[in-house]
């Protein structure tokens, strides 16, 4: 099974740029879809943005416009730029990925970013 691991989170202040990595111990060319979730404290599990098919893109309405997901087949790994990071944005970010997003692996450890005002 192709374990994700999450790195590039921080401490940031509003109005900047954080660029998350998830890397992937194997080949993610059969992963039909990838995400980004992120949780804030005492909250659920949210989809920040998706990546369907290797072409089409998602977005929650709150990131549009600031947050840019990718994925790289060659280098096995997803990126997300965050952009004009806001006090809101603060939260763990994870990465899953699978067939669909009804069908994803296991969770990760996350990585924490946190924006301050």
């Amino acid at each position: 099974q192709v374990q994700l691991v999450e790195s590039g989170g921080g401490l940031v202040q509003a109005g900047e740029s954080l660029r998350l990595s998830c890397a992937a111990s194997g080949s993610i060319f059969s992963f039909n879809f990838m995400g980004w979730y992120r949780q804030a404290p005492g909250k659920k599990r949210v989809l920040v943005a998706g990546i369907i098919s290797g072409t089409s893109t998602y977005y929650t309405d709150s990131v549009k416009g600031r947050f840019t997901i990718s994925r790289d087949n060659a280098e096995n790994t997803m990126y997300l730029q965050m952009n004009s990071l806001k006090p809101e944005d603060t939260a763990v970010y994870y990465c899953n990925a699978g067939a669909s997003v009804f069908s994803l692996g296991s969770w990760g450890q996350g990585t924490q970013v946190t924006v301050s005002s």
